[in-house]
């Protein structure tokens, strides 16, 4: 069965932010990841981790302006000079936390923007971010995001961000996979897993319809876990969902899943 990390932005959210790690340690996870950890203090939440035992596997790097709609802006050709300052936060709050890996959002394409231009300038931002990654021994990941629930995002199959992976040619970028997106965009999981499994750095799950833990919508994931035993893969898998009730009460499903 996979190690899982509890996704402390999604999960445990009827307490405060720094109060999720004890939730989430008692819990009995040993891993957690963030999607974006900027507006605390990185001290405050290391104390938290260490405090826990807990192990920090994984957070995005800053996705512009989320409130105002942004969702990453690595792909936008007026906004290249945020990005880099976005990568260099994204580094410091990485080396404050003992996180590994740093995930790129590529953002969503503007209304009549060339696709072209889209996809240079990505490419470009990524062989910068992959470049100072390496230089802070960090894995940097690219993620591709459905667009039915983010409509216009660039990158949305697993085909498409190998490709421009592919193009930047960095050794220490790979793919996020993240279940959820993968089956609302594409489906074949267990064979894209296999297809590409040395591609990905990292999986993160849902289940679909309702992006709720596993157990609760279409995809059979005791399969899926068991594959991912088979196919040898040794990374973590972050659970990033939006619980049906209650946090507590939506995860039974680990329980029922290391019975099988």
């Amino acid at each position: 069965m996979p190690r899982f990390a509890a996704n402390v932005s999604m999960l445990f959210d009827d307490v405060p932010f720094l109060d999720r790690f004890a939730r989430a340690a008692q819990a009995g996870f040993e891993a957690v990841e963030c999607q974006f950890p900027y507006a605390h203090d990185a001290a405050a939440i290391r104390e938290r981790l260490d405090a826990n035992s807990l192990t920090m596997v994984l957070h995005n790097l800053p996705p512009g302006d989320h409130a105002a709609g942004d969702r990453g802006i690595a792909c936008l050709p007026d906004r290249v000079p945020e990005f880099k300052r976005s990568v260099q936060q994204g580094i410091e709050m990485a080396r404050a936390l003992g996180v590994r890996q740093l995930n790129c959002l590529a953002g969503k394409a503007p209304i009549d923007a060339d696709p072209a231009l889209l996809r240079r300038t990505l490419v470009s931002n990524l062989k910068y971010a992959a470049s100072a990654c390496a230089k802070a021994k960090l894995r940097l990941l690219v993620e591709p995001i459905n667009d039915h629930d983010v409509p216009g995002f660039f990158v949305n199959s697993t085909a498409q961000a190998i490709g421009i992976l592919d193009e930047v040619g960095a050794p220490n970028a790979f793919v996020q996979y993240d279940v959820y997106h993968a089956q609302r965009s594409e489906g074949e999981l267990s064979m894209t897993l296999q297809k590409h499994l040395a591609r990905i750095g990292h999986i993160q799950v849902a289940d679909t319809p309702g992006r709720h833990e596993p157990g609760t919508g279409e995809i059979n994931f005791g399969y899926l876990f068991a594959h991912l035993d088979r196919i040898g893969y040794g990374g973590w898998v972050g659970c990033e969902y939006r619980p049906a009730s209650t946090t507590q009460a939506g995860l039974s499903w680990r329980q029922r899943l290391l019975r099988k």
